[in-house]
C-alpha cells in the first residue's frame, strides 16, 4: 500500500498530469489523420522522453498509445477511412451511420465502447496479467496456427450475404499477403523482379488505399448530394438503455480485444475485426451490417481500446511486446534503464503502478477530449467537398510515404485504391480481404514451424487446445454455410410467390 501511495503521488504532480494530458492530445491527434498512427507516434516521440525521468516519461508514453488507438474513431466514423488498422471494422457501420444524418451518435457509441473496451483492459492488466501471460507463453505453433485458422473461418461470416464474393475477397487478400520473402525459407514470392516488394506490401498503403481513395472515388462519382445531418442531439446521443442492451456485446468484444492484444503479432488490428464478425454471427439483424448497425460499432471500438491494456500484459510480465507499438515501448522503457519481464512485478513494483495508473488517467482523458470534440469534429462532413477531398488526399499521400519514407508506397497506395474502387463498384466486401491479408502470413509462419517441430499433421488434432480451435473454426464456416443456404432459399420462394 505505501509503494501504491508513493507512486500516487508521484504521478499526480503538475508536470506528469501535464505530459499525460499532451500524450493523450498527441496521440489522439495522430489517430486521427489518416496515415499517421499511433506506431509513427510512438516511434516519434520516444527519443524525447530521453531527458525526463522514468516516471515522466512511461506516464507520457502509456498515454501516447492508448490516444493513439482511441483517435481513429474520429477518421473512421466522419471520412470513412480508419484513421488507424485498429479502426478498420468501426469504418463498416460508422460512416455509414454518419452518413445517414447520424454522425454524433455514431461518435457517442465510439465514446461509450472505447471506455468499456478500457475499462475492461485494464482491470485485466491489473489483476490477471501474470496468470494469462503464463498462459499465453506456453501456447506454441499448433496452438497459434489453430487459434489463427480460426480466426479467418471468420471470412465466411464476414461474407455473409454474399458468400462467394467475400470468400474470393478473402483469397485475394491472403495472395496479397504472400508477395515478398516467404517466412522461414525467405523464397521470393511474386516480387516479379522489383526490389520494394520484396519485403512485402504494407498494411498502412494498403488500407488506405482500399478504404480513403476508393471512397474518394465513389464519393465524387456520386457528387455533393448530402443528406441532412441531426448535430441538435442531447448528451452524446445514445440512450442509458441502449448500451445496457450492448453489454454482452462490449464484453465478449473486449475479452476479444484482451486475448488477441495478449497475443503476439495480433493485437488490435486483428482483434476489432474478429470481434465485429463475432457480433455479426451473433446478432438477429445481420442484415443491417454494413448500413449503420450500433452492434458493429460498440464491438469494433470496444474490442480495439481492450487490445492496447492486453498488449501491455506480455509486455510487462515477459518482456515480449504484443504488437509493433508496444515494441517501441519496449524501447523507450528500456532506454529508462527498466526492463520488463518476469522479475518486473517484484524489483520495479513502483513502475509497476505507474503504468497502471497512467493507463487509468488515459481513459477518462481520451473520455474528455472526444466528449468535448465531438460536435466540432462532426462539422467536417459539412466542408464542402471540393476543399475536403484535396485536403484528404494530401493526407493519404503524406501517410502513404511516411510508413517507409518510400515514394513506392504511395503507388501502392493508387493501386490499391483503383482496386477498392472495382471492388466497391462490385459489391466485394473488403473486410475479409483485410482479414485474409493480415492472418495469412501468420497462419504460413506458425503451420510451417508446426510442421518442423514434430512434421506430424496428427498434432494438430492431438493437442486439447488446437483441435479445439480448429473444430470450433470448421463449426463456424458450417453454420454460416448452412445459414446463408437457408437464407438463399428463403428468398428465392418469397421472390417466386
Amino acid at each position: 500500500m505505501d509503494v501504491l501511495l508513493a507512486s500516487i503521488t508521484d504521478v499526480f504532480t503538475p508536470f506528469v498530469v501535464l505530459l499525460m494530458v499532451l500524450g493523450v492530445f498527441l496521440g489522439l491527434i495522430f489517430g486521427t489523420v489518416p496515415g499517421l498512427t499511433s506506431t509513427m507516434a510512438m516511434a516519434l516521440f520516444v527519443p524525447f522522453t530521453f531527458q525526463l525521468e522514468p516516471i515522466q516519461g512511461i506516464s507520457f508514453l502509456v498515454c501516447l498509445h492508448l490516444g493513439g488507438v482511441s483517435g481513429g474513431l474520429v477518421a473512421s466514423t466522419l471520412l470513412g477511412i480508419p484513421g488507424t488498422p485498429s479502426s478498420i471494422a468501426t469504418t463498416f457501420d460508422a460512416y455509414p451511420m454518419a452518413k445517414n444524418g447520424e454522425p454524433v451518435r455514431a461518435l457517442g457509441i465510439g465514446i461509450v465502447a472505447s471506455l468499456v473496451g478500457g475499462l475492461l483492459s485494464f482491470i485485466a492488466l491489473t489483476t490477471i496479467s501474470p496468470l494469462i501471460s503464463r498462459f499465453a507463453v506456453q501456447m506454441g505453433p499448433f496452438e497459434f496456427f489453430a487459434l489463427i485458422f480460426f480466426a479467418l473461418s471468420l471470412l465466411a461470416v464476414l461474407a455473409q450475404g454474399s458468400m462467394l464474393k467475400g470468400i474470393t475477397a478473402g483469397f485475394i487478400g491472403l495472395a496479397i499477403g504472400m508477395v515478398g520473402f516467404a517466412p522461414i525459407d525467405g523464397l521470393q514470392r511474386y516480387t516479379f523482379g522489383v526490389l520494394e516488394l520484396k519485403g512485402g506490401i504494407s498494411l498502412l498503403p494498403l488500407i488506405m488505399g482500399l478504404f480513403a481513395i476508393a471512397q474518394l472515388l465513389a464519393e465524387i462519382k456520386a457528387g455533393d448530394e448530402r443528406k441532412e445531418m441531426n448535430f441538435s442531439v442531447k448528451g452524446i446521443g445514445i440512450k442509458v438503455a441502449e448500451i445496457f442492451q450492448n453489454k454482452w456485446n462490449m464484453l465478449r468484444s473486449s475479452f476479444i480485444g484482451i486475448a488477441f492484444g495478449i497475443l503476439p503479432g495480433l493485437g488490435s488490428g486483428t482483434s476489432n475485426l474478429v470481434a465485429y464478425a463475432q457480433t455479426k454471427q451473433a446478432s438477429k439483424n445481420r442484415d443491417k451490417f454494413g448500413k449503420g448497425a450500433p452492434e458493429g460499432i460498440y464491438a469494433s471500438e470496444s474490442a480495439n481500446t481492450a487490445a492496447v491494456g492486453g498488449s501491455l500484459i506480455p509486455m510487462l510480465t515477459l518482456g515480449i511486446p504484443g504488437d509493433t507499438v508496444t515494441a517501441i515501448l519496449l524501447g523507450g522503457f528500456m532506454i529508462h534503464g527498466i526492463q520488463p519481464g518476469p522479475l518486473f512485478f517484484a524489483e520495479n513494483r513502483e513502475i509497476v503502478n505507474v503504468v497502471f495508473i497512467a493507463f487509468f488517467v488515459a481513459i477518462f482523458l481520451v473520455l474528455l477530449f472526444q466528449v468535448f470534440a465531438m460536435r466540432f469534429f462532426t462539422r467536417v462532413l459539412m466542408i464542402p467537398k471540393e476543399y475536403l477531398f484535396p485536403i484528404i488526399l494530401v493526407l493519404c499521400f503524406v501517410g502513404a510515404f511516411a510508413t517507409n519514407s518510400s515514394v513506392f508506397d504511395i503507388g501502392v497506395m493508387l493501386f490499391f485504391g483503383v482496386i477498392g474502387y472495382i471492388l466497391l463498384k462490385a459489391k466485394f466486401p473488403i473486410a475479409p480481404l483485410i482479414l485474409g491479408f493480415i492472418l495469412g502470413p501468420l497462419l504460413e509462419t506458425y503451420l510451417r514451424r508446426a510442421l518442423m517441430s514434430t512434421g506430424n499433421v496428427a498434432d494438430f488434432f492431438t493437442k486439447p487446445f488446437s483441435a479445439i480451435f480448429i473444430l470450433i473454426g470448421i463449426g463456424c464456416v458450417l453454420f454460416t454455410f448452412i445459414n446463408e443456404t437457408r437464407s438463399t432459399k428463403k428468398d428465392s420462394k418469397s421472390a417466386s410467390m
